[in-house]
């Protein structure tokens, strides 16, 4: 299916045009581009969304090649923000700004707002990498040299990117770029072993026998770099007082939030992505980049009117820190490049149209008595063309879930690993997995992609950065920003203390920041910001008048072993009930999965990673033999109600009745109408008893409860 040749006819400056390439046509179109050309395909979206959505769908059509994908994320904050992007954005920049330039084959999806930033020179990340390897002999002193120069922070135990810590014959090191910390293991002064180790556990995952160690930052902060950024400060802004909490950070070595927008002070000169590609790159881009550009700039020049007025914190015009419409096309016109359409484009020497259109209207309809119609019809319409279909599910779950719903209209769909193998085959129909949020449909190709969302239309797909949900207990404090100047705190080995703020001091010869906790009698204690996790909340009631501990006494162990004891004794009680609880026999739900299933396909969103876990566990106590004894908690619109809903069709299917208590007449009204909704599809009676009710109505409700 490798019709997407790139003209080689086509001049600097000038563009050709794919037309017709809707949904996941113009994934396809970049995957089998980027497969014959030996360079790097640069792709420019109109935004870190539709960046993100063709990510996902290059992986999809590119499972089975040994294709490198590239992606340089936005730094998803507005133009001039305070708040610094997240630490693993820019990991995940500094990464790929370091592998471009020597990049042979691949593709670079990139969003058209991201390629307007002005980035650190190439020099930059180039003197500031280095690399390690087992067997190699190591100067301890010059590592800790190398790691503050390139912008890490030393601290005691390493946690987040861009952090080292020096542990007798242990180094360990979380660079940029990775997705884990490294463990250097030292034998004297040779490097005996490198392991990959997590961050939490502090366990070994993979041993590995090179390491190597990108910038920390994409600025730096060595004493070179701070005197230019002060001296271009004074140029760029000579009436802007030297009080000014940003110039007052830099001055002291402190990167203050939302520095980012003030990178060009810290060079002599900028570079742009355009610099780091390169030279055989081919450019690809979606069509009407240009509005979407104009729009950007207008954007970033009417955020520099609000925010240029306040004189405490001056900001730099945008041409300083971003390309404008003009410069990023005059760079772009130095390539030939390709437009993709979803329209078809008019006949002509510089275009081509490829008949790649959207899956037609064959969602599940679950209200008729023929949930599959749609896509029944739409098969018998094209059995005369042998269309061939591959179906793709989300997840392995999902799969199984979909093949059985198939079977009810006789589709066994042969299974695939991805799609080369299924285009490779000869099987009418198949069925993989892979998380794609479009399918595509070309008539003239025979072939057919469905996805979950072209079946199941109303579902919303959230897709998440974090792969898992925090374990972390809700009473220790995950960021600073949780932590409030005043308020009681608990130091696991001190006890109860009052968090004072920030503090720097100087230690080994560099600067780090330290918690500041007050005890009684004024006693000081300094908790290094690495050691966020031995601290925290105060739940024991008024954060004011919290009692403070003493430091140096054994007040706090005591307290510490009387609450032991009390936990120890609690432990024996409840394990006593719960033996006595598992001995009894309760009722067990039918497990209908056909039906539980398409009650759950019918929720119009996707469950978060706990309402999952509450739900799940709810039905596995409704399906098993033991009485449940569970409580469910969780803010307001945290979706507790769902999970009750599901509880219910699990009791209701078994021939049982539901009661759901409410606090008040106004929620048991709102109740019976969500209820409703929910249940619209479904022969089941949902009523109300509240004084809302005449008293007719009532008795009506109450008999109808007790004829079952």
């Amino acid at each position: 299916m490798n019709r997407f040749q790139y003209p080689e006819s086509i001049a600097p400056g000038n563009k050709h045009h794919w037309g017709e390439l809707h949904s996941a046509g113009r994934a396809l179109a970049i995957a089998e581009h980027a497969k014959s050309h030996a360079g790097l395909t640069v792709v420019i979206t109109r935004s870190a969304r539709e960046a993100d959505e063709q990510t996902r769908a290059l992986e999809f059509f590119s499972a089975r090649r040994d294709l490198p994908m590239h992606h340089f994320p936005d730094w998803e904050t507005l133009p001039y923000d305070i708040f610094s992007p997240h630490q693993e954005i820019i990991s995940t920049r500094l990464r790929t700004l370091a592998t471009l330039p020597h990049a042979t084959q691949g593709t670079l999806i990139v969003p058209l707002q991201t390629l307007m930033h002005r980035l650190a020179p190439t020099e930059f990340i180039a003197s500031r990498t280095f690399s390690y390897e087992v067997g190699e002999l190591i100067d301890r002193e010059q590592l800790r040299q190398q790691l503050s120069h390139a912008g890490y922070r030393k601290v005691e135990t390493v946690f987040n990117h861009g952090e080292y810590a020096f542990r007798g014959a242990l180094i360990d090191v979380y660079p940029m770029g990775y997705a884990t910390p490294f463990r250097l293991d030292l034998l004297d002064d040779e490097i005996e072993s490198i392991r990959l180790f997590d961050s939490e556990s502090q366990r070994t995952t993979e041993t590995i026998e090179s390491l190597e160690i990108l910038p920390a930052r994409e600025f730096p902060l060595d004493p070179e770099a701070t005197n230019l950024f002060l001296n271009n400060w004074h140029v760029n802004f000579p009436n802007s007082p030297a009080r000014c909490p940003v110039y007052r950070d830099i001055s002291a070595g402190i990167a203050p939030q939302g520095i980012e927008y003030f990178l060009a002070l810290f060079f002599k000169n900028t570079s742009t992505l355009f610099d780091y590609l390169p030279q055989n790159s081919r450019f690809l881009s979606f069509a009407g980049i240009e509005t979407v550009a104009e729009q950007f700039w207008h954007d970033i020049n009417t955020r520099y009117t609000d925010y240029a007025i306040d004189i405490e914190r001056p900001i730099l015009k945008p041409k300083d820190i971003f390309l404008s419409t003009e410069q990023v096309f005059q760079h772009l016109r130095q390539h030939p490049r390709i437009v993709l359409h979803d329209a078809a484009q008019a006949g002509s020497s510089d275009s081509n149209n490829y008949g790649i259109l959207d899956v037609p209207n064959i969602g599940v309809e679950s209200k008729t008595t023929a949930p599959l119609g749609k896509l029944q019809n739409f098969l018998n319409s094209e059995r005369q063309r042998a269309l061939r279909v591959l179906f793709c599910a989300e997840s392995a779950g999902r799969r199984e879930v979909l093949s059985d719903l198939l079977a009810k209209i006789d589709i066994a769909p042969e299974i695939f690993p991805n799609w080369d193998a299924f285009i490779g085959s000869n099987a009418p129909m198949g069925i993989t997995t892979h998380a794609i949020d479009q399918g595509l449909y070309s008539p003239s190709e025979g072939i057919c992609l469905i996805t979950e969302g072209e079946l199941f239309g109303q579902q919303v797909f959230q897709r998440r950065r974090r792969s898992q949900a925090s374990k972390a207990p809700d009473n220790l404090f995950k960021s600073l920003a949780e932590l409030k100047v005043g308020s009681a705190v608990v130091h696991i080995d001190h006890g109860v203390g009052r968090y004072c703020g920030l503090q720097t001091l100087k230690v080994d010869k560099s600067e780090q920041e330290f918690l500041l906790l007050t005890y009684a009698d004024d006693a000081k204690l300094y908790v290094p910001v690495a050691s966020l996790h031995v601290i925290s909340r105060f739940g024991a009631g008024d954060q004011v008048h919290a009692p403070l501990h003493r430091l140096g006494t054994d007040k706090w162990d005591k307290a510490k072993e009387k609450a032991a004891k009390q936990v120890n004794d609690t432990a024996v009680e409840l394990l006593d009930i719960y033996s006595r609880r598992a001995a009894q026999k309760g009722f067990s739900c039918d497990d209908n999965v056909e039906d539980y299933s398409q009650f759950c396909n019918e929720f119009p969103f996707e469950e978060t990673a706990d309402q999952q876990d509450a739900i799940e566990a709810v039905r596995r106590d409704l399906l098993g033999a033991q009485p449940m004894d569970r409580l469910i908690c969780g803010d307001v619109g945290f979706g507790k109600t769902e999970v009750a809903m599901r509880a219910a069709f699990t009791a209701v299917s078994s021939g049982k009745q539901v009661v759901i208590l409410v606090p008040t007449t106004l929620l048991a009204q709102q109740h019976l109408d969500n209820f409703r909704d929910r249940f619209a599809n479904w022969p089941i009676s949902i009523n109300a008893l509240s004084r809302f009710n005449t008293q007719r109505e009532q008795h009506t409700v109450i008999a109808a409860v007790e004829s079952g």
